[in-house]
């Protein structure tokens, strides 16, 4: 019997554990370990937008690459009873005049590529998103794009692993990788880092930002360049919200029992000098104003929290999974949209490890382009 070890309980972690302890089950010939260092959903997964979307991604491969994870999850919907986690109830989008250009390019872009989007009017905006102050969206032409949404990426992670388990997953917590075993160019296990060692025939990295650690191997690391984003959540909050919003300076989704969660997405900072997240910070404030002056309803609550979320993001920005040229036994999952493409992703890492399939759609992100 197989033995396959994922590192990381993220949502790709979490996605291909219960991929490949359901295609493990139907072939009777492999068990799963997950390993996972302090929490489930600690790292990036707990600390992101979670936007469900293929909204602005090239070159066309990617974007393609995402609109098949949007896809995977919605598909959940008839394999699991219930989908607590999954939030496909679209976006709403408008831009300031001087990104008006910009939007109107991107839109014609997606609906040349076959996606969802279309152009609404002021009526339908009420009707969709009624807590909107229209003065804050003035004659702003708005983009409604039905397919888009968010997951609860927690939930989500915490669901597919108990997933796993029922099928015969092992999950630990608290249980640290310290290296990936080699012999002769072959993983033959790790170490913790309480001194325990656990042998595999297969390790699947899935630890996001760590992916390029220094207790790996040089021969095992993905490269990174990580950025860094403030997220900021409102107390609970009397705000009918159902959609995701893209306003200009401002993104806002629901975050569950009436809290908001308020974001500049496209901020970027150097996660080494990036502001330590405090509800002080002027930035922060600013995020809140704006927030208000969308949907007033908020009132003049003060925020509750704002924390600090790490991109897990390759060195060209582009996904890296598969298998590693210079070992064998060794596959990575690493990823920026993660979230979007964690249910795809699970998927199809368990077709190319157990099942022996290649996955066309993954040709142009395998790692063994950052090895030469």
């Amino acid at each position: 019997m197989a033995s396959i070890i994922v590192i990381g309980a993220g949502v790709i972690g979490a996605s291909v554990a219960y991929r490949l302890a359901q295609a493990g089950l139907a072939q009777g010939g492999a068990s799963v370990t997950v390993l996972e260092a302090t929490r489930i959903g600690a790292g990036t997964s707990g600390t992101s937008f979670a936007w469900v979307n293929s909204h602005g991604k090239t070159p066309r491969a990617y974007h393609d690459l995402n609109v098949a994870g949007m896809k995977a999850h919605a598909a959940l919907r008839h394999e699991f009873a219930a989908t607590p986690w999954l939030h496909l109830n679209g976006s709403l989008e408008w831009a300031d005049e001087a990104g008006q250009a910009e939007q109107h390019r991107r839109f014609e872009r997606l609906r040349d590529w076959g996606y969802a989007a279309e152009w609404i009017s002021a009526a339908q905006l009420r009707e969709l998103a009624p807590d909107i102050d229209p003065a804050a969206v003035g004659d702003a032409p708005v983009a409604w794009f039905p397919e888009e949404g968010w997951v609860d990426p927690v939930v989500y992670a915490h669901s597919m692993l108990a997933a796993a388990r029922r099928l015969g997953a092992r999950v630990e917590i608290g249980a640290r990788v310290e290296r990936v075993e080699l012999r002769s160019g072959r993983v033959t296990g790790v170490t913790m880092a309480d001194g325990r060692m656990q042998g595999a025939d297969l390790v699947v990295n899935c630890t996001g930002r760590w992916a390029d650690d220094a207790g790996f191997d040089p021969a095992l690391r993905i490269p990174l360049a990580p950025t860094a984003g403030l997220l900021a959540f409102t107390p609970p909050v009397a705000v009918g919200l159902e959609r995701l919003l893209k306003a200009p300076g401002c993104d806002i989704r629901p975050d569950g029992a009436g809290r908001l969660l308020v974001c500049r997405n496209d901020d970027e900072f150097d996660p080494a000098t990036a502001p330590r997240p405090s509800v002080d910070l002027p930035e922060m404030r600013e995020l809140l104003r704006r927030a208000r002056a969308i949907l007033p309803a908020i009132g003049p609550v003060e925020l509750e929290a704002v924390r600090l979320g790490i991109r897990a993001l390759p060195r060209d920005s582009y996904s890296a999974v598969g298998l590693l040229p210079q070992v064998e036994g060794y596959y990575a999952a690493v990823t920026h949209s993660g979230v979007t493409l964690a249910a795809v992703l699970g998927a199809a890492v368990a077709d190319e490890v157990l099942r022996g399939a290649t996955r066309p759609e993954l040709a142009t992100f395998r790692p063994a382009r950052f090895f030469g």
